[in-house]
This record gives structure tokens, C-alpha cells and sequence, in this order.
């Protein structure tokens, strides 16, 4: 009968050989390699033993591989900004037709502006969609009165110049901005703002208005009675 110890000694070494196998057909990385857990399953091999077994028996590795890959050095998904250092860290965003509305109406209204200028005017056409006064779709609210020269409420909707996407590093920025918003970011830029201008101009409606915020190159408004609505 073997000596308790020298059993437990091969059962680690008969794990270690399965896992040199495994890993001829899966990739893992080093912090969830079935080696890597054994070797340091080991040290505590001589300490307590009854835990010692159950650290090194096949259901625990087997436990510890279905852990998504990663662990301790996983990369940690960075922290919200309004950068372009942020926007740049993300993926290409994607979406449906209300975010390929969003991000042409960014693109054609905010793409000069700064990362917080953007997701200002994209607060505007998500505070319009909630709000009873405007159409309750993001593609109804930006596309609201076009084909009426300069009564439109996006002004790239009736400006008679041809919409072409042509700066590719500005439609992914602007896209992923709308992807974050579209997912429900917290609108706490604009104070709930249903409308803004340029600070270029002084249109006669801005009088009767709330101002809310001034960010990069607009002013927000809402009207007095409204209420923000903040998400």
C-alpha cells in the first residue's frame, strides 16, 4: 500500500501530464493554465492535507479552467472620460437605426466639437425623444420637419448640401458616442436641455428659453416649465 503521501504526489503528476495535453488544444492564458493552478496548488500540499486534495482533484481544475480567462491580469476595462483618449481605447461601435440617426446627426452637427460637445447634442435628441412634445423615436426627433428649407430642427437636414460621410476617424468617434448614449448613459451635461445653437448666433426663440448649459461651441436650452430629465 502506498505511503499517503507519495499517492497524493502521483495523482498531482498525473494531473500535470493531462494538462500538458490539454494544452495542446486550447490556448489559455498563464493565469488560468491548469500548470500554473497545480504548481500553485502545491505549496499548500504538505500544510493542510484534506485541503491540499481537494485543491489538486480533478473537479477543482477542472472549476478553475471553465473561469473566464485573464484573472489578476486580466486588462481592466478603462474608466469612463469625455477624452478622445477614452473614445480611441474602445471598439468600433456598431448599432441599429436609431444609432446610425444619432451618429450621421453628431456627425453633420458636433463633429468639431469636443468629446463633451458631442455627447451634449446627443443628450438633446435623447431628452426630445422622452419628452411629449417632440416624436418619441431617435430617426423621428433628428428628422423632424425636413424638407422645409431652414424650418427643420437639425439644420444638416435642410441645408441643401449633400450629407457624405467623408472624415472615417471622426464617424467612429461620433458612432461611438452615440453607442454609450443609445445604452443609457447618464444624461448630466445639459440639464435636460431640449434645444441648442451656436454661440455664433442669437436666434429670437432662445429669449423665451431656459438656458442650461454652455459647452464648447453651443448654448442649451429648455423651455421654463419643463422639467429635466435626467437618466
Amino acid at each position: 500500500m502506498l505511503h499517503p503521501r507519495l499517492a497524493r504526489l502521483l495523482l498531482v503528476v498525473a494531473l500535470l501530464a493531462s494538462a500538458a495535453g490539454a494544452r495542446a488544444d486550447v490556448s489559455l492564458s498563464q493565469s488560468n493554465a491548469p500548470a500554473a493552478i497545480l504548481d500553485a496548488e502545491l505549496g499548500a500540499l504538505f500544510g493542510n492535507e484534506h485541503q491540499a486534495m481537494e485543491a489538486v482533484s480533478p473537479a477543482r481544475v477542472k472549476r478553475l479552467q471553465s473561469r473566464p480567462t485573464g484573472g489578476l491580469f486580466a486588462r481592466r476595462a478603462p474608466r469612463f472620460s469625455y477624452s478622445r483618449e477614452y473614445l480611441g481605447s474602445l471598439p468600433v461601435a456598431k448599432g441599429g437605426k436609431s444609432w446610425r440617426c444619432l451618429s450621421e446627426a453628431l456627425y453633420f452637427e458636433a463633429r468639431g466639437e469636443s468629446v463633451k460637445g458631442q455627447f451634449a447634442v446627443a443628450e438633446v435628441v435623447l431628452n426630445r425623444v422622452d419628452s411629449p412634445k417632440f416624436p418619441d423615436t431617435v430617426c423621428a426627433v433628428i428628422n423632424q420637419g425636413t424638407g422645409r428649407r431652414f424650418q427643420c430642427q437639425f439644420t444638416y437636414r435642410c441645408d441643401g448640401r449633400k450629407e457624405t460621410i467623408t472624415d472615417r476617424v471622426a464617424w467612429e468617434e461620433v458612432g461611438k458616442v452615440a453607442r454609450i448614449v443609445l445604452d443609457g448613459k447618464k444624461r448630466d451635461l445639459t440639464g435636460g436641455a431640449t434645444y441648442y445653437h451656436a454661440r455664433s448666433v442669437r436666434p429670437r426663440w432662445a429669449r423665451k428659453f431656459s438656458r442650461t448649459a454652455a459647452i464648447g461651441a453651443h448654448f442649451f436650452y429648455r423651455l421654463p416649465l419643463e422639467t429635466a430629465q435626467l437618466r
